[in-house]
Order: C-alpha cells, then structure tokens, then sequence
C-alpha cells in the first residue's frame, strides 16, 4: 500500500490544529482536528478556496445556531430544523457542497452547548472549527507541494503509450480480442483521471511573473497532449469496433492502414520524448514528411477502393469513420508538434520543462 502526499497532509493538519488547540486553551481540541481532517484538500489554490467558502458556510450555521438556540433552545427538532436551514442557504448562496458536513458539525456542536455561558461556548467551539481549517491551509502552504505536472506528464506518456501498443497489436491481428475489450474501459478510466489531473495542475497559482507566463503556455499545450491522447483512443476504439471488416480487407489495403498507423503511433511517441528532451526534432521532421506522404497514399488508395469489386460499397462505408479519424489524430498531433516547436523557439528564458523521473506506483 502506497501512501500519498494527501494521507500524509492530513495526519499534519490534524497534529497541527490539536498543538494549536492545546496552546490556545481551546477545549476541547478535537474538533478542531475534525476540521482540519475534512478541510485538507489535493492542492494549495483549491486548500485556499476551500478556507473562504468553509468560514463561509460556518458562519452561516454558527449565527443560526445562536439565533434558534437562543430563539427555541436545544429541541432535538430544533436542531435538525437549523441543519435544513443552514443546508437550503449554503446551496442558495452557491457555496461549494463540500463545504456542508462541516457547517453541519458547527451546528451540531454549537447547538449541544450548555444553556450556561452559550454565546461563550457558541463562540469557543467556532473558534476551534476555523483553527482546524487555518491548519489545513497551513500545512498545504508549507509542506509536500504536489508535483502536478510530473505526475500529469507521465500520467499522459502511460496512457498514450498502452494506447499506442494496443493500436498496433490490433492491426497487426496479435492483440487477444477480449483482453482489449476490457482494457478499453481501464483506459477510458485513465483518460478521465488525466482530465482531473490536469484540472490540478491547471489551478496551481504562480506567484512570480516569470513562472507564470511559463505555466500558461504549459496549460495550453498539455491541454493539447491529452486531446491528443483522447484522439489515439478513439482511432483505437474505431478499429476495434471494425474488427471483423479490418479482417476482410485486402493484403494491400490492411497493410497501407498499418503503415499509416505505425507513422502515427511513432510520431505521437516521439514528440512526448520531445518535450522532456529525449529526442531531436531533426529525426520527428523526416517522420512527418514520412507521415504526411502515407496520409496522401492512404486516400488516395481508399478513395479509389470507392467502386473497386475487391471491397463492397457498405463495408468500404463502413471503414471511412476509422479512416476519417485516422486524419483528425495526425490534425491534432501537428497541432501539438507545433505548440511543442513554440515552446521551445520562444521565450526560453521563462519555458522550463521540470520533469523528475516517474515513481514506481
């Protein structure tokens, strides 16, 4: 079992928000550590957002608390009635939903105060649940930054690379028909998991100009490689869904699909290898002029397959999506050639690629 950064924040944010309690005289300390547990969030930026809306949404349930305590007293009725009210208006005023089991806590906790002392007790146990949410903003600030981009960028070299062997296998006849099937949905998984990884890296603030101009052109072009990663699963889901036409193609017509998509495979590999400085742009040009005059020959070839008694019109019809998507993916892997090419040719003072080798996971 792999323990992540996140775990290991938490259990900081809880010591934290406890040696605070203590230290302040806060009783009891526990609930501040709640807090705490529950305000940790993946990054820094979101950590920030989270305090905003979770003072907030505890305001929110801590005043009508007070007020219907005060109003009707500690009625079990009367508190659940408060955690609807208090729930109604954090959706009313947009607040995110995630704020809502802490706001619930606060009201649960203020409401079960003594009737002696209440606004001092009202007051200590609010106290203690914005302590645990400061802790967590604390400990985000300052320890195990997480490493979005490292994690983003291998993330998107796995995918595409199952993506680009099952590709081949297929239209080589060797991949087992069931095993991907099945691996379909895992990929799909993962490309889902890039989308929300990315989302992470995209949210990350840069604090200096330098490093901010730099994190925009890299937002814009991993955006490009993860399309260019959904492209590759798509051409590979066509194939797959026109297996049994694939096998009926012609030795010629089978064999011009498997050099285009070898081309293709290679060059989306390539420029990956680019980015981290593991190839030279001088052997990716000699692939695309490879590339591109395939690109011509394949529909050419298939256009002309059109009226040809080798291959039945509805079966050729039913090929072109495959094709057609074939083209879009090579579309897309020149667009991100092209940003990869910007990257490095522009502004190098501010473009840094900080890339650490992938963890075992």
């Amino acid at each position: 079992m792999k323990l992540g950064a996140r775990i290991f924040k938490t259990g900081l944010a809880v010591m934290l928000s406890l040696y605070l309690a203590i230290w302040l005289e806060l009783d009891p300390p526990m609930f501040a550590a709640l807090a705490a547990a529950i305000a940790v969030q993946p990054s820094l930026y979101r950590t920030f957002q989270t305090i905003l809306e979770q003072i907030q949404a505890n305001l929110i349930g801590a005043i009508l608390a007070v007020i219907f305590v005060m109003t009707f007293g500690h009625d079990p009725f009367v508190v659940g009635l408060v955690v609807v009210l208090a729930i109604s208006i954090i959706l009313k005023v947009k607040l995110e939903p995630t704020t809502i089991p802490l706001a619930i806590v606060t009201v649960i906790i203020i409401m079960e105060s003594p009737a002696t002392d209440f606004i001092q007790f009202a007051a200590g146990r609010f106290a203690l649940i914005l302590l645990g949410v400061v802790a967590a903003f604390i400990i985000n600030l300052l320890f195990i930054p997480p490493k979005y981009e490292t994690k983003l960028y291998h993330k998107i070299s796995k995918a595409t690379e199952d993506i680009n062997q099952w590709t081949m296998l297929h239209i080589r006849h060797a991949a087992d028909h069931r095993s991907l099937k099945s691996d379909l949905n895992r990929l799909e998984e993962q490309v889902l998991k890039l989308e929300n990884l990315y989302l992470l890296y995209k949210e990350e603030r840069n604090y200096f100009m330098k490093n901010k101009y730099g994190k925009a052109r890299k937002v814009v072009l991993y955006r490009q490689m993860i399309v260019a990663t959904k492209k590759a699963l798509f051409v590979l889901k066509n194939l797959e869904r026109r297996s049994e036409e694939l096998n009926l193609m012609a030795e010629d017509t089978h064999k011009k699909f498997e050099k285009q998509l070898h081309y293709l495979t290679t060059y989306h590999d390539r420029i990956l290898l680019r980015y981290v400085g593991k190839a030279h742009s001088s052997h990716s040009d000699e692939l695309v002029l490879k590339m591109n005059k395939g690109k011509e020959e394949l529909m050419s070839y298939y256009i002309g397959l059109q009226n040809h008694s080798c291959i039945d019109y509805n079966q050729w019809l039913h090929l072109l999506p495959a094709v057609s998507q074939m083209i879009e993916y090579q579309e897309q892997l020149e667009h991100l050639n092209h940003l990869v090419d910007s990257f490095f040719t522009y502004h190098q003072e501010e473009n840094e690629v900080k890339i650490q080798e992938r963890d075992d996971e």
